[in-house]
């Protein structure tokens, strides 16, 4: 039997709030970040981890993707997007960044991030623009990227 969740699955998107479901991101980004990515966990897991809001998407009650955002000196930046590779395609980590994107505060600060290089196609759908050089972060081919908003 397949852990493939199909793409009528009934979705729900969580801002998260308590440690229950904190474990399930964190489960996410090990999987993603830690194992596929070889990211060292000291990289991936920060200070920032209770400062950030962090959203959690749930498939059929299943954890499948996550991200989370916070306000830096620079604006407000959304970063440890993550998508169980089971179910990438299916437009999960689209629907984490339009939730995230709707809950950024408007406040005239820019909304960017720093994308990996493979999912840059990703974010330049999402209205992102690359700015600036390829640079390297925990060992992985990043751009930074500025949300433009609909005029």
């Amino acid at each position: 039997m397949s852990d493939r969740i199909p793409a009528a699955a009934n979705i729900q998107i969580k801002e998260i709030s308590d440690s229950v479901l904190l474990k399930a991101v964190f489960e996410i980004r090990q999987k993603v970040f830690v194992e596929e990515q070889a990211v060292d966990p000291e990289e991936e897991y920060d200070e920032y981890e209770d400062s950030s809001r962090h959203f959690l998407l749930l498939a059929n009650e299943k954890p499948c993707a996550t991200g989370r955002f916070r306000r830096t000196e620079n604006g407000w930046k959304i970063e440890r997007m993550a998508v169980m590779a089971e179910v990438r395609g299916l437009g999960y980590g689209g629907m984490v960044l339009q939730k995230m994107l709707g809950e950024v505060p408007k406040d005239g600060r820019p909304i960017y991030l720093h994308a990996q290089e493979h999912a840059l196609s990703f974010y330049q759908r999402h209205r992102f623009l690359a700015l600036g050089d390829r640079f390297w972060e925990a060992n992985i081919p990043h751009y930074k990227c500025v949300w433009q908003a609909e005029a």
